[in-house]
């Protein structure tokens, strides 16, 4: 027992540190000082990436933190430094809610560390240089936190080499405070289809088994479930009049719902929102959290959205991917990027759980439901651009 109490000692102040993200301490070597803990010798089964190995000046470098989905870590610390430096370098912008950005060497926003409670395999942030530097080759350096005992300390990516020119600003850029909202990085959707429906994934479309990849007339989404049951692959299309949207509830009314939409803005560009129902209020926009794997398209008047996330369903009451809900199915016009009320909705006849591969058949709303429903969208889809992640078609 005594060795047990001397134990909790000593982690506490890792574990109330590092929960936080308070780590400025570490900004200059990258070592976790509340303990005297020992990092891992053994490779980190963390990874610091980048899509390029070149940048210019003005371009936004995204850079991607991710390790085994199995294998999630609950704490991070990520610098960019000139090769051959201690000392950080540019300035991140960060997804809303999933971490916080730091000062250090008294420059800021030049380093990223998570939030409290952070616990995921697979953060994305943006990198910008600073266009007043003589900028050389840089790398990003990166400590993870497996648990309160177990981390890894400067872990590094490729070089990136600088190149003469200037980049136009790009899409999910940084601003000049720093902000935090990103676009994750986002490809040319691939053919959705009703393939594998019932095999490896839940499906629910509108007319009932319709194809989308054979009819440009099939509404329909999907869920996969990754083999690890710790995220899902969402997809969504249909004919283009303004935005498509998918919910889930714990019944068939309209209210208490988590909803994705699929949407074009104002300047033509995809959007996809995530959003929470709550009733005849309005809804509360949720964060993006952690989406990836994004891919968007707008072709031959089909919108279509595809993305992954590790974030669960979470509606009052019920939460987590493995509970059973209704699916709820919508598509409408939008007005500069405004989402007026539906045409029509589509919904479930029986609640479905995503992670048991199935086909589902929807049921009209009786009367009753659809004026209720019709009401509730007014008010959840009116919201505008709140919780947006603007994407590249």
């Amino acid at each position: 027992m005594d060795l047990l109490v001397l134990l909790l000692l000593c982690t506490a102040p890792l574990i109330r540190g590092y929960r936080s993200g308070l780590v400025i301490d570490s900004c200059e070597d990258m070592k976790f000082h509340y303990s005297g803990l020992s990092a891992q010798t053994a490779p980190s089964p963390f990874t610091v990436t980048t899509e390029q190995r070149r940048y210019r000046l003005g371009e936004d470098v995204k850079v991607e933190l991710q390790g085994p989905a199995s294998t999630p870590f609950t704490g991070f610390l990520l610098e960019a430094i000139e090769v051959g430096s201690e000392t950080p370098v540019g300035s991140f912008a960060i997804p809303a809610g999933a971490a916080k950005l730091l000062t250090c060497s008294q420059r800021p926003n030049s380093a990223v560390s998570h939030t409290s409670g952070f616990n995921s395999s697979y953060i994305q942030v943006a990198w910008r240089s600073e266009p007043s530097r003589d900028i050389k080759a840089v790398q990003f350096r990166a400590s993870f936190v497996q648990n309160s005992t177990t981390f890894w300390v400067n872990v590094t990516s490729p070089v990136l080499t600088f190149t003469n020119g200037r980049a136009a600003r790009s899409a999910g850029s940084l601003t000049g405070n720093g902000s935090t909202q990103l676009a994750p990085l986002v490809k040319s959707a691939r053919s959705i289809s009703s393939a594998n429906c019932g095999v490896t994934k839940v499906c629910f479309s509108h007319p009932a088994s319709c194809d989308p990849a054979v009819s440009s007339s099939c509404y329909f989404m999907s869920a996969m479930m990754s083999s690890n049951g710790t995220a899902v692959q969402y997809e969504m299309t249909g004919p283009y009049e303004g935005y498509i949207a998918f919910g889930f509830s714990d019944d068939q009314r309209m209210g208490n719902d988590d909803i994705y939409v699929c949407v074009t803005d104002s300047s033509g560009q995809a959007v996809v929102q995530h959003m929470y129902s709550t009733g005849r209020t309005t809804p509360q926009a949720r964060p993006l959290g952690n989406v990836y794997n994004v891919a968007t398209s707008l072709q031959n008047n089909v919108i279509s959205c595809s993305f992954t996330t590790t974030d669960i369903i979470s509606i009052q009451g019920t939460s987590g991917f493995s509970q059973s809900y209704y699916f709820m199915f919508v598509h409408g016009r939008s007005s500069n990027g405004q989402i007026q009320k539906h045409n029509t909705d589509f919904v479930s006849n029986t609640k479905m759980d995503i992670s048991a591969p199935t086909v589902a058949s929807n049921s009209g709303f009786p009367d009753i439901i659809r004026d209720h429903g019709s009401l509730m969208l007014i008010a959840w889809m009116t919201t505008g651009t709140l919780g947006m992640m603007i994407v590249l078609l």
